[in-house]
This record gives structure tokens, C-alpha cells and sequence, in this order.
């Protein structure tokens, strides 16, 4: 059978319901080969999915394992996904905001992957803290306090984990319905009822342009209608870093900051954004602008930021720990950075900016948490004599630290006049 299915994606044809679901059960149960799905993962990377055939797979991934039942829980539940940025810190924010407001979050999150971040190596720079939620403790704390962020569990959408390992070797990642099926399957696993999903574009994102961003974007809008969720999806600017902060404790430190609002003006805005929406979502808000308003004003008054020490303490580590949290950067040295030229920053590279904060991890080992970036000049801001970031890390690494700077030196360009800034938000899709 599975060499008929191959032959038939391969000559273009359309694999039926029933067909790609014996795929995914049969592969999981070891009846068909890796050789057999790597093979028909480059028929579908060459030929391409139907809208169709990418739900399918979608539900087919989604139900290869455990799926979270969170019926029991009152109100909507709204979930939030970002395909990954550098900088992005705001799952941090927005959680706990959302939460706060009266919306419950259940919220899985991955580790760093490439040159981006992941929100559970940031909230794990806290002691004790666990990210290693069972479900039934998950749906718990869901149920109690109205958010958890926990590290994705392998019982959930199992075939995803398989599938993308295929993919990664044999150099079918960039297909738009493989990378749609893999988030969505993991989104829908979870069992929130409506989700936020935030795609970004640009030269520090996957998706390098803001035409494949919308064109990802709308087909997990897509996925998730037919699942019968409500989706909405923003396309969001990653030409430069998000905020000001680079690396797990100095973002998780700016994230503290934007709930008590005082964080940068870009973080915080699109903060506000997502946090519009998924109100919206949670039938708390009655568009976007008014969700956005709930989100400023929850912002200043401080409740998400009580919601996130609740949170925390629930997940295992002291929520005072998070007044102060200059004590996870102990012992630290600071390099200061320089460009070569002055005038206005016209462009930085913020997927180099996030492979030298990897490389400066790597080589701290245990104390990675102490390892970032703080940008001092963004896009459009003049650059005089003053340093353009100062990159942080343990003080017995100094050559690491030397590399890392000399790195972001090369990641900034300037020139005599500034740039036409892009809008944070490239586009809005829901269903």
C-alpha cells in the first residue's frame, strides 16, 4: 500500500483521508519503513498539499498520541504559538496577562531551536522552577490559577517528533504543509479551544519574507477551522531583535520588567497586540482594540506579573525570585559594542545576533543562563561614540565573550541617513 500512496503523490495525485491516516498509524506502529516516509515526505515537498490532505495530516499527527482533554475547565481557552524569533520573550507576558484578564492559557513551549530562543529555558534560569508538567497537573494548575506553561510532552502528537527528524534529513523542512502540520498537530494535541498564533518574518525569523508568513499563516488558520478551532494568526516583523534583551535570565528579567510596565516600547506593543487578540478569542474583549486596551491597562496595573509569581510558585520556585532577578547574573563581565562606522543603524542581523548568543552558551556550559545580548541602538537610532549593545556572560570565558562581540559588531550596519522602518504587525488572518 504504502508504495502505491508514494507513486501517487509522487505523479501529483491527492491522498485521501483514510490514506494518509493509515500512513501515520502504520508508520508509529512500525509497518511502514523511514525509508518509505522519507520518500513520500520529498514526493509531498515536490508535488505539494492540498488545504485538504494538510488538515488530514494535520489530525492524523494530532491524534498519534496523547490529546488533552480541558472540557472541564470553564471559559475559552485560548492558546498562543510563535514560529520563533530572536528576542521573543513575549509567550512571558502574555500568558500571564491573558490569564489575569480572565482568559485561561494552557500554553506547551519548546526549547531554543537554531539561532531563536525557547521560553522554557528561560523560565528554568529560575531554581527549582519544573517545566515538566504531568497532564493531569497541567490541567490542574489550568484549572486553579488559568495558566501553566509547561515543556511539550513526547506523548503529545508523537508522529510529529518522528516526522520531523525525516524531515530534517532529508532536507524537506522548508515545505509550507509539513511546517504547518507540525505546529498545528502539537497546538491541537493540547486541546485549547482557540488559538493565537504569532508567524514572524524577516531575516532573523523562518520565514524569511512577509509573503511566506501570510501564506503559513493562512494555512494554519485553515487546519485549525476544519478542526472546528477558532485561529487567528498575525504576521509579525523579525528584521531585528524583539525588545531590547538577548539570552534566557536578561530576557526573562525584561519580561518581569514589561509586566510591570516598564519594558521596551516594541516588546510591549506587540504584547499588547496578542494580547487583544487572544482576549478577543476568550470572548473577553470585543475586537482586537478593546482586547488591546484591557492588555494596557493590565500591563500598568501590575496583575500579570501577580499572575506570573502564581504561576511560579505553582510550577516549583520562590515567586520572589522574580523582584530581582540581577541574582541569576552573578559574576558576570560586559563587553562593550562598537560598529566601525557611526550614523544611524540601518540594519541588524538578528539571526547572527542569535547564533552568537547559542555560541557564548555553549561555551558557559552549566552558567548558559548568564549569556546575552543587551541592545543599546535599534533601527533608525543614531550611533555616536557610545556602544551599540553589550553582550554578558560568565567572566572565565573571556574569549567566548571576545567572539560573541565581535560577532555583534558585524551583525549592525550603519549609514548616513535612516531606514523606512516596516510596521511591527505585516498582516492580520482568522477564520
Amino acid at each position: 500500500m504504502i508504495t502505491d500512496l508514494i507513486a501517487k503523490k509522487r505523479d501529483g495525485g491527492e491522498l485521501s483521508s483514510d490514506e494518509i491516516a493509515a500512513v501515520i498509524r502504520e508508520f508509529m506502529a512500525g509497518a511502514v519503513s523511514e525509508a518509505q516516509l522519507a520518500a513520500l515526505l520529498m514526493a509531498i515537498f515536490l508535488r505539494g498539499l492540498t488545504a485538504r490532505e494538510t488538515a488530514d495530516l494535520t489530525l492524523a499527527m494530532a491524534r498519534s498520541g496523547e490529546t488533552l482533554d480541558l472540557s472541564s475547565i470553564p471559559g475559552i481557552k485560548v492558546d498562543k504559538h510563535s514560529t520563533g524569533g530572536v528576542g521573543d520573550k513575549t509567550t512571558l507576558v502574555v500568558a500571564p496577562l491573558v490569564a489575569a484578564l480572565g482568559v485561561p492559557v494552557p500554553k506547551m513551549s519548546g526549547h531554543a531551536l537554531g539561532h531563536t530562543g525557547g521560553t522554557i529555558d528561560k523560565l528554568e534560569c529560575l531554581p527549582g522552577l519544573t517545566t515538566q508538567l504531568s497532564p493531569e497537573r497541567f490541567r490542574r494548575q489550568v484549572a486553579e490559577i488559568g495558566v501553566a506553561i509547561a515543556s511539550q510532552s513526547e506523548a503529545l502528537a508523537p508522529a510529529d517528533g518522528r516526522l520531523y527528524a525525516l524531515r530534517d534529513a532529508t532536507a524537506t523542512v522548508e515545505s509550507l504543509p509539513l511546517i504547518a502540520a507540525s505546529v498545528m498537530s502539537k497546538k491541537l494535541a493540547v486541546g485549547a479551544d482557540a488559538l493565537l498564533l504569532d508567524v514572524k518574518a524577516g531575516g532573523g525569523a523562518f520565514m524569511t519574507s512577509a509573503q511566506s508568513a501570510m501564506e503559513l499563516a493562512r494555512l494554519m488558520v485553515d487546519i485549525g477551522a476544519r478542526a472546528g478551532k477558532r485561529v487567528t494568526a498575525l504576521a509579525t516583523g523579525m528584521d531585528q531583535p524583539l525588545g531590547e534583551a538577548i539570552g534566557d535570565a536578561v530576557e526573562l528579567r525584561e519580561a518581569a520588567a514589561t509586566l510591570s510596565g516598564a519594558g521596551p516600547a516594541d516588546f510591549t506593543e506587540l504584547c499588547e497586540i496578542i494580547a487583544g487578540h487572544m482576549l478577543t478569542l476568550g470572548g473577553k474583549a470585543r475586537d482586537p482594540e478593546h482586547g488591546r486596551a484591557l492588555a494596557r491597562a493590565g500591563l500598568s496595573s501590575g496583575i500579570g506579573l501577580k499572575k506570573l509569581k502564581e504561576m511560579v510558585r505553582a510550577q516549583g520556585a520562590a515567586a520572589e525570585a522574580l523582584d530581582d532577578l540581577d541574582h541569576l547574573l552573578p559574576h558576570i563581565a560586559t563587553v562593550a559594542v562598537r560598529p566601525e562606522g557611526g550614523g544611524y543603524v540601518t540594519a541588524i542581523d538578528a539571526r547572527r545576533l542569535g547564533f552568537a548568543v547559542r555560541a557564548l552558551k555553549l561555551a558557559a556550559g552549566a552558567r548558559h543562563c548568564q549569556c546575552g545580548v543587551l541592545l543599546k541602538r535599534k533601527l533608525g537610532e543614531f550611533v555616536g561614540a557610545e556602544p551599540v549593545a553589550v553582550v554578558i556572560g560568565p567572566s572565565d570565558v573571556p574569549e567566548a565573550l571576545t567572539r560573541a562581540a565581535q560577532e555583534v559588531a558585524q551583525a549592525y550596519a550603519t549609514g548616513a541617513t535612516p531606514p523606512v522602518l516596516t510596521p511591527l504587525v505585516l498582516g492580520v488572518v482568522s477564520a
